[in-house]
């Protein structure tokens, strides 16, 4: 990349960008909110849909290990 090249990069991203004027920090502190919100949410439960949907796809994938052994480089791969 040369001189002209940057000039014109920053040049747009100076366009697409504007400077943030004021202040850009919040006005007040957003910890103690968060932590309120984290103590007043239930806990997800441990087990749920998604548990049963994740243990069906493991044992397609082991079934399928089963039937096709030469397919386990191909699942190794994707991992």
């Amino acid at each position: 990349m040369n001189a002209h090249d940057e000039d014109d990069l920053k040049r747009l991203l100076r366009q697409a960008l504007p400077p943030v004027e004021g202040n850009a920090r919040p006005g007040r502190d957003l910890w103690p909110d968060l932590l309120r919100r984290l103590d007043a949410e239930p806990a997800a439960p441990a087990f749920s849909g998604w548990a049963i949907f994740d243990g069906a796809l493991l044992a397609g994938l082991v079934g399928l290990a089963a039937f096709f052994p030469a397919a386990i480089p191909v699942f190794l791969y994707y991992l």
